[in-house]
């Protein structure tokens, strides 16, 4: 549980990930960001276009965030080590990694922000895709409102490229969400988690342009309303 003493070396990596931000993408513009509580555990859960995602969501939010990532990452040289820094954990996408849950209950019972992108993997066709019930369980379990955010523009990010064109990056926009609670369920079932799964997605969809809906095209917007 590296997550509970990484606070100074967050904080450290933050501060590079928003000079980064500033150098070589255009923005982030950022909507909604009221919306993420000042304290308590919460889950954020977000879309994911590109591997600069989970770098963009904790440079543009003012509270610590620990987030789930696929064990892969972990494996990257230097990306290794930046995720450890941060106090990031991972996660087994081949099958039910219930030592990933109960890391991410521990980590919203503690009071801390858990980030987890429930479509396991970035989406290449920048399409919003069906999700994994993790969050689901996660917030069933732990009773914590979800958050749900949209990334909008990481998917022209380029690398290694971006780091030689300063200040003519793309443009990346981020929207943040009500939070909000899953269905009420006297048991959790496999239906259960699979409908509160859609629900979360759903959030995700009505905050994105209609361009990147993918599924979930069907989802009124509500980013007017942020």
């Amino acid at each position: 549980m590296i997550w509970r003493i990484v606070p100074v070396s967050y904080w450290f990596v933050v501060a590079l990930i928003r000079l980064c931000l500033f150098i070589y993408v255009r923005g982030p513009k950022v909507e909604g960001l009221h919306h993420v509580p000042k304290a308590g555990g919460a889950i954020i859960v977000s879309n994911h276009l590109n591997n600069a995602d989970p770098c963009v969501i904790p440079g543009i939010l003012k509270r610590r965030i620990v987030m789930m990532a696929k064990k892969e990452m972990f494996r990257w040289p230097g990306l290794n080590l930046l995720f450890r820094f941060i106090g990031a954990f991972p996660v087994d996408r081949q099958g039910a990694d219930l030592n990933a849950l109960r890391e991410a209950q521990a980590i919203v019972n503690s009071g801390l922000l858990l980030l987890m992108f429930p479509e396991g993997t970035r989406s290449r066709d920048c399409q919003l895709h069906e999700g994994f019930p993790g969050s689901a369980l996660v917030a069933y379990r732990t009773g914590a409102p979800i958050i749900p955010v949209a990334i909008t523009g990481t998917e022209s990010i380029s690398w290694p490229w971006v780091f030689v064109r300063p200040f003519i990056g793309p443009r990346v926009t981020v929207r943040v969400g009500e939070p909000f609670f899953p269905p009420k369920a006297e048991r959790i079932t496999t239906e259960q988690a699979r409908a509160a799964t859609d629900d979360i997605m759903r959030h995700i969809a009505a905050l994105l342009p209609p361009a990147y809906r993918g599924a979930y095209a069907d989802v009124p917007n509500t980013a007017a309303a942020i």
